[in-house]
């Protein structure tokens, strides 16, 4: 008889066993937070003194974080929210409040959030439960006002990061932030600072200028990685995540290397080196090799442009088609207003309303903000400027995702594509 049982309790055991490679791979994630942060000193410092009137019951200014992924912006900011919690006292408390505008993106969900995260950390357990907001059903003056209602009972300082504000701002407008860098005018015992990161510098231009104005007080902008820089990231990190001899310096030095030339991003780097680990480890490998590392190169490549583009709008999708056209057509560099123009008439084929010159530019700067494309600005002296277009590589891959969608393959302007 086929003993069950046995094949329920072995099924793992041969991945299981011997682990060859990895001592804490948790550690090459995104979400770890490091106690040191290599690089970034500078940037710590200057958010140190920004916040560092809260510490004497001063509001601080409101600051503006800007830099592409990876840099350290989240990381940083975490780090000396965490040191100022833990410097604040009973007299003059201060709070991180940490919200991602990429799913926390109305602002029904933003106040209610604020709110409930300080209800539940710093209120009494009998005061919880009747300042807990639903997450719909209120109107959202309602939701403000119990907003305010927290914060004076919890009183001191709320400095409320705002992650990818951006994607908060482009769904939502400014209101959110119209009512946030304004609260402080409606409070008594209590004080608000913003902090907005975003990867995108362009989203200012969606604010109102009084928004703006009162939100941009401080303005940091973070500057990606170097070569050496990752590399120093990447040995601090991999001393904890690896096991003694696994991986050397070439392997690390090679990560760094690939990251570097891809715009400088940490959170890369991190992921080539783990998924390297993790082809090294299925391989039953003693040791993380220079072929583990190309493996993982072309898996995350792959992995990352399909989950870009299969989240991609409509629109965004047609911009990109525009520039595959182009490619195809042997143009291995191409100008927005060659792209702009095909966009016009992929739209007038789809039956589409086509989007404003501005906000095409808009979509090919998200492109190259996501990596799928490289842009430059060209200056042609009295003549003007241009912004000239390339792929970065992978075009059958991005063609290919970008073709399944069945809206597109019908469209015949497209067929060369498929």
């Amino acid at each position: 008889m086929f003993d069950e049982s046995h094949k329920s309790t072995s099924l793992f055991k041969k991945y299981t066993a011997k682990n060859k490679i990895f001592q804490n791979r948790e550690v090459l994630r995104h979400s770890y937070s490091p106690r040191e942060l290599p690089h970034r000193m500078d940037q710590i410092e200057l958010i140190a003194v920004i916040l560092a009137p809260a510490l004497q019951g001063a509001t601080p200014s409101n600051i503006l974080i800007y830099g592409k992924t990876g840099t350290g912006k989240t990381a940083t900011v975490k780090f000396v929210g965490s040191e100022l919690e833990n410097e604040s006292s009973d007299f003059s408390p201060c709070r991180m409040v940490h919200l991602n505008c990429e799913t926390i993106d109305t602002q029904y969900r933003v106040l209610a959030q604020i709110a409930n995260y300080i209800s539940g950390h710093d209120l009494k357990p009998s005061d919880r439960i009747k300042n807990t907001i639903p997450t719909t059903g209120w109107h959202t003056d309602q939701v403000y006002s119990e907003l305010k209602n927290v914060l004076e009972q919890v009183g001191g300082l709320q400095v409320i990061v705002l992650d990818e504000i951006d994607k908060l701002v482009k769904k939502s407008g400014d209101d959110t932030l119209y009512n946030l860098t304004r609260i402080n005018s409606d409070l008594k015992n209590a004080r608000v600072s913003i902090i907005g990161i975003s990867n995108d510098l362009t989203f200012k231009d969606f604010l109102d200028p009084r928004v703006l104005s009162s939100l941009s007080e401080e303005e940091l902008v973070f500057p990606p990685y170097d070569a050496v820089q990752l590399q120093d990231i990447l040995h601090q990190r991999a001393e904890i995540a690896f096991l003694p001899g696994t991986v050397n310096e070439d392997i690390i030095a090679l990560c760094a290397a690939i990251a570097a030339q891809e715009h400088g991003d940490a959170r890369r780097a991190l992921d080539l080196l783990r998924v390297s680990g993790e082809l090294a480890e299925r391989a039953s490998s003693e040791k993380v090799l220079e072929m583990h590392v190309r493996r993982a190169q072309v898996s995350i490549e792959t992995d990352t442009i399909s989950e870009c583009i299969q989240t991609l709008p409509r629109q965004g999708k047609m911009v990109l088609c525009s520039m595959l056209l182009a490619f195809s057509a042997g143009q291995k560099v191409f100008t927005s207003g060659s792209v702009i123009n095909v966009y016009h008439e992929l739209a007038k084929e789809l039956d589409v309303e086509p989007l404003t010159h501005r906000r095409v530019s808009d979509l090919i700067n998200e492109l190259n903000m996501l990596g799928i494309v490289t842009t430059r600005v060209v200056s042609h002296g009295r003549h003007g400027r241009t912004t000239e277009i390339y792929f970065n590589g992978l075009t059958n891959q991005i063609r290919t995702v970008v073709m399944n969608d069945p809206s597109l393959r019908e469209c015949s302007i497209l067929h060369p594509l498929l």
